[in-house]
């Protein structure tokens, strides 16, 4: 079975890229299910459900989330009641949505986790203890499952590749926007990659403009950030 991931989609130029490239990737690899990262689908923070229908209607099957999904409260009006989108599994329990589910297509099932790290980043819940009280639940129902870890640090990321080892079908990083080189297969048979990138502006720091992210490091005020135009990636 091939799975397509996509890398997080940033803003209007990442639906765009979605839109434009995704046809043509369907069409060279012929993917049972695709999967996506779209925290930052909607002017570069949160979604919408306005914008979720948009990238479902694109031909995406599952929108995973991260540390953003709250960013824009229009999430509040539909998390619950669609499980194509999943946050990160360890938020507090009475957290809105669920933090995995299982998508099917034609007698076909994958089970998906979304988890944030903790390094670097807000204090949720152990995502390694999350992921143990997930993957047996989800075995019982399908045997591939795929792991979208949300997670700043590439040690943690490539920590709990080798935890569950053996015993998802994958791990894919996100949230860095940069895609990582580093792609293998761990002894068990779990893929890995640290970080899958970005679909969204090339010419962008994270998909941002590239001059609002100088002023920032450099003069170190406050800026508004916005999506980058441009060519797509």
């Amino acid at each position: 079975m091939r799975i397509l991931f996509l890398g997080d989609i940033v803003g209007r130029p990442g639906r765009r890229a979605v839109h434009e490239l995704l046809p043509s990737l369907k069409k060279k690899y012929e993917p049972r299910f695709t999967v996506a990262n779209g925290e930052n689908a909607a002017g570069g923070n949160g979604i919408t459900r306005d914008v979720a229908d948009d990238l479902f209607g694109a031909g995406i099957d599952v929108l995973t989330m991260g540390n953003h999904v709250w960013d824009n409260k229009d999430v509040y009006n539909f998390i619950d009641g669609d499980d194509r989108i999943v946050r990160p599994a360890n938020y507090p329990p009475d957290t809105p949505g669920s933090g995995f589910t299982i998508a099917r297509k034609a007698e076909r099932a994958i089970g998906i986790i979304n988890l944030s790290g903790r390094v670097f980043m807000p204090p949720l819940d152990c995502p390694f203890r999350v992921a143990d009280q997930i993957i047996p639940t989800l075995k019982k129902k399908t045997p591939v499952i795929i792991i979208d870890f949300h997670a700043e640090a590439t040690s943690e990321k490539n920590a709990l590749g080798w935890y569950v080892d053996g015993r998802v079908t994958a791990v894919v990083g996100t949230h860095t926007h940069i895609q990582t080189a580093d792609e293998k297969v761990l002894p068990k048979g779990t893929a890995f990659i640290t970080d899958v990138g970005m679909t969204g502006p090339r010419d962008s720091v994270l998909g941002v403009k590239v001059d609002q992210v100088l002023d920032k490091l450099i003069a170190l005020r406050p800026v508004r950030f916005e999506v980058a135009g441009g060519p797509l990636m």
